[in-house]
C-alpha cells in the first residue's frame, strides 16, 4: 500500500484523510480518497497497467473499468513495440552503410589514386549519387571546413544551399548530402537524390571511419 499512498500524495490533490500519512494508510484510506476524487484516475491512466481486474462483470461500472486497463496496456505495448521497430531499424540502417563503407575502403587501398577511387568508384559502392574530394585551395575557399564542420567530424544534411560549392558539376542530384571532415583544410562530400540512402538515421560513425581512411590515403 505504500506505493499506491506515493502516488496518491503527488501534486495538488487533497490528503487520504485527516491525520493519515503514508505509513498509516489503509485500504479505506484508499477507497474514501477515489470516492472524493472520482476522476483521479482517468487522470493518472498509467495505474491501471499495474491494478488487477475484477474476475467477472457486474454492471457498466466495472467494464468501464476493464476497458480502461486493457486500453493502457495496449497502448504501452505498441509504445514499446514502436520503440523496439525504432532501435532495429536504426541498427539496420548503420550496419548497411557500415558494410559499404567498409567496401569503400578496400577499393581505396587498392587504387593507386585515391582522388580518381574517390570520384569514381565510391558513388556506386557507397549506393548514392555522387562524392566529391573537396581541399581548401582548391575547390573551396580557405575557412570552409572549419565555417561548415565546427567541431564535427560529420554530418548530414537536408536540402543543402551550398550545393554549387560542394559537389560541382553533381549540384542537380545533392538533394541530401553528408559531410566528412578529412582535415582542417578537407572535406569528403557526399550527395544523393533519394533521402533513404542518405539519412541520419544511419550514424555518423562509418562516415568519420571513410574519413579518416581517405586522410591515410592522401598522406601515402
Amino acid at each position: 500500500m505504500d506505493a499506491v499512498g506515493g502516488h496518491l500524495g503527488r501534486g495538488d490533490q487533497p490528503p487520504l484523510s485527516p491525520g493519515v500519512t503514508d505509513d498509516a494508510l489503509q485500504p479505506g484510506d484508499v477507497a474514501a480518497f477515489l470516492r472524493a476524487n472520482p476522476g483521479w484516475l482517468t487522470e493518472n491512466p498509467e495505474l491501471y497497467r499495474v491494478l488487477q481486474p475484477p474476475l467477472r462483470l457486474h454492471g457498466d461500472q466495472l467494464a468501464d473499468h476493464m476497458a480502461a486497463m486493457l486500453a493502457q496496456e495496449r497502448a504501452h505495448a505498441r509504445a514499446m513495440a514502436d520503440q523496439s521497430d525504432s532501435v532495429l531499424a536504426a541498427g539496420r540502417a548503420t550496419a548497411g552503410l557500415a558494410g559499404r563503407v567498409q567496401e569503400a575502403v578496400l577499393a581505396l587501398i587498392r587504387a593507386p589514386d585515391a582522388a580518381e577511387c574517390i570520384a569514381a568508384e565510391w558513388p556506386a559502392l557507397l549506393d548514392i549519387d555522387a562524392v566529391s574530394l573537396c581541399i581548401e585551395g582548391e575547390a573551396l575557399p580557405a575557412g570552409t571546413v572549419a565555417r561548415l564542420m565546427g567541431q564535427r567530424e560529420a554530418m548530414y544534411r537536408d536540402a543543402p544551399t551550398d550545393k554549387r560549392l560542394l559537389h560541382g558539376a553533381a549540384a542537380p542530384l545533392a538533394q541530401v548530402d553528408a559531410l566528412v571532415r578529412i582535415s582542417d583544410r578537407a572535406l569528403l562530400a557526399l550527395a544523393s537524390r533519394d533521402g533513404a540512402r542518405l539519412h541520419a538515421g544511419q550514424g555518423t560513425r562509418p562516415l568519420v571511419f571513410l574519413g579518416r581512411a581517405v586522410a591515410a590515403a592522401l598522406e601515402r
